[in-house]
């Protein structure tokens, strides 16, 4: 791969970057309102396609970014190289990590940012390990998840009376633990899996259609295979377990995030990115295209003002329960084209978004 192609920005991820903060936003508006489940069949299965998708498709990109970030580091095999990078991530980590916890206390209490922060701080210290040691990384990081999944109480910590919705002792040593590590939104046994697969997907040439056909090829076989699958245990274990038991064993929703969880979405996540660069370099020239590549490149401004904007607005216009999943669907969109309006009109007086120059400014 020459230096020129090396340096070269993949728009695509941009592309799928959007998307995936689309599908979040369709996740987390019908949250917020209390829409979960109020409409026709069709649209709840398909607002249900989002749920635990999306958000993985995010940490997979950032895990390519991370990757991208630190390309020289890893293949340059200088000690300086790493240990900058090391510390840039360090402080972006910190950065996410302060802002995900401010939006918990300005009650989003459904934060992903620090989350994130986390994921981070252990993708620091790998960013020069190989190829395979962050596959037996990961995979360790599975099993050890789907090991403490079955050996401990999931629900602990969540409120009797509205699992999955409050969490009663975030703020305590244990809660806080807890919640980070082991069944909080988005833990970091498994969610960990996803970021350190968008660092080893970041690792190959994503510039040949050669590499991105036979990724796309292994992961449709892979999600169909892992998709069947569930069924088929879930239907087998129904003998000897209850319902319950056996969606939570083997279920790929993401409560709990069980192994057929990580892997059917590790699949859908690559598909995604793959078809997104697909569509950008096909497509390179639309003023849609233009517009969602532009959208990616300001995903935490956007994640930071959906939740003081967008439900913000839902306060003032009393639609914070009780609503349709028509409406919360018909609300996100709307928001999801203001957002798009607003990044193109940005992105022709600056570089970065606001929330993204933050950042830089701070940790750089």
């Amino acid at each position: 791969m020459t230096k020129q192609l090396q340096s070269k920005r993949i728009e695509g991820l941009d592309f799928a970057r959007a998307l995936a903060m689309f599908g979040m936003l369709i996740v987390n508006f019908k949250i917020i309102m209390g829409a979960v489940g109020d409409g026709p069949s069709w649209l709840i299965w398909f607002t249900g396609l989002f749920e635990g998708r999306a958000s993985a498709t995010f940490v997979t990109l950032a895990g390519i970014g991370v990757a991208l970030m630190t390309r020289k580091a890893r293949i340059g095999d200088n000690y300086s190289y790493v240990k900058d990078n090391r510390v840039k991530l360090w402080k972006r980590s910190a950065f996410l990590f302060i802002l995900g916890l401010l939006l918990y206390v300005a009650d989003w209490t459904g934060d992903i940012l620090h989350y994130y922060g986390v994921y981070m701080l252990i993708a620091s210290f790998l960013i020069a390990a190989s190829t395979k040691f962050m596959i037996i990384i990961s995979s360790l990081f599975l099993i050890t998840s789907q090991i403490l999944q079955v050996m401990m109480n999931y629900l602990k910590g969540w409120h009797p009376e509205q699992p999955f919705m409050e969490y009663l002792d975030f703020w305590t040593i244990e809660g806080f633990l807890r919640n980070l590590l082991f069944n909080g939104y988005h833990p970091v046994f498994p969610w960990i899996c996803f970021f350190l697969l968008g660092m080893i997907l970041g690792r190959l040439d994503l510039s040949k259609k050669t590499v991105r056909n036979k990724m796309m090829l292994i992961s449709l076989f892979l999600l169909i295979t892992i998709e069947a699958l569930s069924k088929v245990l879930m239907g087998l274990s129904r003998s000897v377990l209850d319902v319950s038991s056996a969606e939570y064993l083997f279920q790929t929703g993401p409560i709990p995030p069980n192994i057929l969880y990580i892997l059917s979405n590790s699949a859908s996540a690559i598909i995604v990115i793959v078809a997104s660069i697909y569509f950008a370099e096909k497509f390179a020239e639309q003023w849609v295209t233009k517009s969602l590549i532009k959208t990616g490149q300001l995903t935490l401004t956007h994640y930071v003002s959906h939740v003081f904007i967008g439900v913000g607005l839902l306060a003032l216009m009393n639609r914070l329960e009780n609503q349709t999943l028509a409406f919360s669907l018909v609300f996100t969109i709307l928001f999801f084209v203001a957002s798009i309006l607003f990044s193109v009109l940005w992105s022709r007086k600056f570089k970065r978004g606001p929330i993204e120059w933050v950042m830089r400014k701070i940790t750089n």
